[in-house]
């Protein structure tokens, strides 16, 4: 059996020391030396060596020295040598000792007394302690706080023994006349837990007796107090007002971990308004007055939980939550954002904007690092905001349109999508927008962005002089044409086959192109530039026209939405411009564009041609032009606009559905009690306790005080680990926490004999660790025993757990084994459902260096029914829209995002292609971070892929 162990020091066990050298150094007269030899064998003795020749030289050389160092390593040498024999009895050698403790306890010296009663903290042998406690209980009275403190808690410790009440019945009332006179705070935090621990109705007493100087004791007996109040108030509900008040008057303790624990406190044991608009209160000073990134961010975790449930009462605390945006770390930063959009209201739209604002123009002006993605941040924060509030969205639009030509390109393209959205949904500012963003249309330096921008002037420019100044800004951008001249081109052919060259190698290093859906393509060489990381246009070529540098950079994906632009611009001037020289001026001027670009496509003035989806595209505009039909017009001018709208749409439907599930979860049954509050007595009660006993009661009638657990699941949870026939049966429970598993495995004797030293072994595969070693037990004939044994979890991966029972019997002194079935555990329980963003899903998606692809291969037929079984199989979360996924046409891809309880991201990628016997082909790739979440993920699917008809 395994023995406890009260000291831990580490031990190199690379040179071990010898014991005759040990011995030797003990016996000298050199006290360094033997202070070393003492430190040694400690070390040995704590990693399983047993050295019992040692203790005799220790008693004889060690014991009469007056060192202190040297005493307290003889304490710690006691208290880890074994002082029983294998019946349990004390060795006769520990009178010795006795003798040895007796006069450190009467030392002159406070240091060894103090030192020799901590001793005595740790000692479990009554035969020891027994002649030591007048000792003891002299020490109480010591000059010296140090001795007190420690002589309180060895007071304490021996109480707590088994035969401790016979040994010092008294010892609550010593305690408590020593608390009434004690006046150092260590001291009478160690007195009072000792009540607390030992006679809790003398410290409950004592805290009402003192109730008006709770506010001047020290931090630590506050902090024993309010473990005090939570323990009593567990037991006994019906006095919790009374504490509640105490709490109350705790919370301007100067101290900061008084006034956390005191608002957790609160939390944990009222639901009254004022107790929980107490502690928002509290933490939100918490969160401005501490310093330390970790005490912010466990302060707004606390903020998170309270937030599910009291919503109402933090919405009024939210600018006090917001300024914790001043720190400068951005986890901070990221979680106060979190929790302040989920308290928006429409009376605090306004305040929450205006400093979402100030904050955008902080990170204009100051020079700190990750200014772009806080700005990032801030943006996506604000485009939320006017979702849920479009009438904010004229005091916010233009002020981040300024950062359209941002550097932090992430930045930037979130801004141009919140643009995108708003000129939609708000068509007041449609015409503000619009010109604004022809003005600011140069400053754009990434591709990304100026084919979102100039999407956005193709649908949005109406009015003549909006179409004109669009095709003017558009043409300014571009330059002179053409965009080379023929010389320049015989010049650049032979620099260009040196670049080629070196291109050709970066392409065939580099991951195939990723498609909007996940899926892959085959790259051209010169599709690159559309699919590496976002161009930006160089400072020098700034004066050219970003689209002119982009366009000679190799960018032909934007020379073809500059086309698609130009030609929808075109066919609305023909609308809204009565002159037909002007529309065909118009006209030529943009299909001159149209040729130069591919001109220059086809030239061997860049490195890389045209790729030939960017040339059809260009291609197909020119025709257009040429010759326009009524319903070719209609598809550019109408049609495209509509899918938009109807992305926005389903976008926002989604947004609702997942509100209206979250709200629709019932906890109160239809035939459960409600207590009527309004017929209680309400005599003597304060307006806080009043409070409280209404919220109770209605947490009672809503049943917010049941837990949902699902019986049928605790059944499944339940795993036979041997057969019927063994002489052992066993069976384990096992329920799976975040961090941890824990096994409650019984054990029953079949046999008519006492199984003796009966061991439950355990192993493990994977990222489990065993957390405490094996104990043995005596089993009784045809009796039970309950065994639990807790296994740490570090990382989502499908792990193994296996092991035996191994038993002796009376008769037989071998050891007999049975060996127990394997439990598996799944990684379902580790990852849950979550969502991100497209962008980000792809940038994870090209980061993620595992990948695993599992080839399709199930009897269902459908397309559809087999993704929603993997989706169920998974337990992961569709990120592709709905809308998206209708209608029959063979083939489906779709992209499933899950997140692990350890912070892992999980991306899946399911491509699927109806044959023409029906039969389903293609592949699922799984991609990671760490490679046990793929290969489970994996594993898993292809063992759930099957389905049935």
């Amino acid at each position: 059996m395994e023995k406890s162990c009260t000291l831990l020091v580490h031990f190199d066990k690379g040179t071990p020391a010898l014991t005759n050298e040990i011995k030797e150094a003990l016996e000298g007269s050199d006290i360094p030396a033997k202070i070393d030899a003492l430190k040694k064998a400690i070390m040995l003795l704590l990693n399983g060596e047993t050295i019992p020749q040692l203790f005799i030289t220790v008693i004889r050389y060690v014991l009469p020295s007056e060192d202190h160092t040297i005493q307290k390593l003889l304490l710690l040498y006691f208290e880890i040598i074994d002082k029983t024999d294998a019946k349990g009895k004390v060795l006769h050698e520990m009178i010795l000792i006795c003798q040895n403790l007796l006069n450190n306890l009467n030392h002159p010296n406070e240091y060894i007394r103090g030192v020799t009663l901590r001793f005595l903290c740790r000692l479990k042998e009554t035969e020891v302690i027994e002649p030591l406690i007048p000792s003891v209980l002299s020490n109480l009275e010591h000059r010296h706080p140090f001795v007190r403190r420690n002589a309180i808690l060895a007071v304490m410790s021996i109480y707590k023994l088994p035969q401790g009440e016979q040994l010092l019945d008294n010892a609550p009332d010593l305690i408590e006349k020593v608390l009434s006179t004690e006046q150092d705070p260590s001291a009478k935090r160690n007195a009072f837990l000792m009540l607390f621990n030992s006679a809790q109705e003398r410290a409950v007493n004592y805290l009402f007796t003192h109730i008006e100087r709770i506010n001047d004791w020290g931090e630590q007996l506050q902090m024993v107090v309010l473990e005090l109040i939570r323990k009593v108030c567990r037991t006994n509900k019906a006095e919790k007002g009374k504490y509640i008040k105490i709490i109350i008057s705790l919370l301007n303790a100067p101290s900061a971990a008084v006034t956390y624990e005191c608002a957790g406190t609160l939390v944990s044991l009222s639901s009254a308004p004022t107790a929980i608009r107490a502690a928002a209160n509290t933490y939100c000073q918490l969160l401005l007055s501490q310093s330390d990134n970790n005490v912010k961010l466990i302060v707004l975790d606390r903020l998170g939980e309270l937030k599910s449930s009291h919503r109402e009462i933090l919405v009024a605390v939210i600018m006090d939550i917001l300024r914790a945006l001043s720190s400068p770390n951005l986890d901070i930063r990221r979680k106060t954002i979190d929790i302040v959009l989920d308290l928006i209201t429409p009376r605090n739209i306004d305040e929450v904007v205006l400093m979402l604002k100030k904050e955008v123009m902080k990170t204009q002006n100051a020079d700190q690092e990750k200014n772009g993605e806080y700005r990032q941040m801030l943006v996506q924060a604000i485009h939320s905001c006017a979702v849920k509030f479009p009438e904010v969205a004229s005091t916010v639009v233009h002020l981040l349109m300024d950062f359209l030509g941002d550097s932090n390109v992430a930045s930037a393209i979130d801004v141009v999508v919140f643009v995108r959205e708003i000129i939609e949904t708000n068509p007041k500012l449609r015409v503000s927008i619009v010109t604004r963003l022809l003005d600011t249309f140069y400053q754009i330096r990434a591709a990304r962005v100026c084919a979102c921008a100039l999407w956005i002037i193709g649908e949005y420019c109406l009015s003549l002089s909006e179409v004109e100044n669009g095709i003017a800004t558009i043409k300014q951008c571009l330059g002179e044409l053409p965009f080379y001249t023929p010389t320049e081109e015989g010049e650049g052919e032979d620099a260009s086959k040196n670049s080629q060259q070196a291109n050709s190698i970066t392409v065939s290093s580099r991951r195939p192109a990723i498609l909007a859906d996940g899926t892959y393509a085959t790259q051209s060489a010169a599709l690159e530039t559309a699919v590496s990381p976002p161009t930006l246009v160089q400072a020098s070529l700034t004066s050219v026209g970003n689209l002119r540098s982009l366009i000679l950079s190799g960018d032909f994906f934007l020379g073809a939405v500059v086309a698609c632009t130009l030609t929808k611009l075109v066919l609305r001037l023909e609308e809204v411009q009565p002159s037909k020289v002007e529309v065909n001026k118009a006209t030529t001027q943009a299909l001159l564009i149209m040729v130069s670009m591919l001109q220059l496509g086809q030239s061997s003035f860049l490195p890389h041609r045209i790729d030939n989806d960017s040339y059809d595209r260009i291609v197909l505009c020119i025709r257009l032009l040429c010759n326009t039909g009524d319903k070719a017009r209609r598809i550019w001018l109408q049609t495209c606009r509509e899918s938009f709208v109807k992305m926005l749409a389903d976008k926002q439907l989604q947004e609702t559905e997942e509100i209206k599930a979250k709200a629709h979860i019932s906890h109160a049954q239809p035939d459960d009690l409600i207590d009527f509050y309004h017929l209680k007595s309400r005599k003597g009660m304060s307006q806080l306790e009043l409070e409280d006993e209404v919220q109770d009661d209605l947490k009672h009638a809503t049943g917010e005080f049941v837990k949902d657990n699902d019986d049928s699941n605790k059944l499944n949870r339940i795993l036979q680990l041997t057969g019927f026939s063994d002489p052992v049966y066993a069976e384990a429970y096992v329920t799976v926490n975040h961090y941890d598993i824990v096994l409650d495995v019984t054990v029953i004797n079949r046999t008519k004999e006492t199984l003796q030293n009966l061991c439950l072994e355990l192993a493990t595969m994977g990222d489990l660790k065993l957390v405490e070693r094996p104990q043995n037990y005596t089993l009784a004939p045809e009796s039970s025993k309950q065994i639990r044994a807790n296994i740490k979890v570090s990382s989502t991966e499908t792990g193994v757990i296996f092991g035996n029972i191994v038993y002796e019997t009376s008769n037989v002194h071998e050891r007999n084994v049975v060996i127990l079935n394997d439990i598996h555990i799944d990684i379902m329980d580790y990852i849950s459902p979550a969502t991100c963003a497209d962008v980000a899903f792809r940038t994870m998606w090209a980061e993620f260096e595992w990948e695993n692809k599992v080839a399709i291969n199930t009897v269902i037929e459908d397309e559809n029914d087999f993704l929603n079984h993997i989706i169920k199989s998974t337990n992961m979360k569709c990120l592709t829209p709905a809308s998206q996924l209708d209608g029959e046409c063979g083939f489906l891809a779709a992209n499933l995002y899950a997140k692990s309880v350890f912070g892992e991201d999980a991306l899946v990628n399911v491509s699927i292609e109806k044959q023409a016997d029906g039969k389903l082909t293609g592949y699922i790739r799984i991609r990671s971070k760490t490679q046990g979440i793929a290969l489970s993920l994996g594993d898993k699917i292809t063992l759930k892929q099957k389905g049935s008809t």
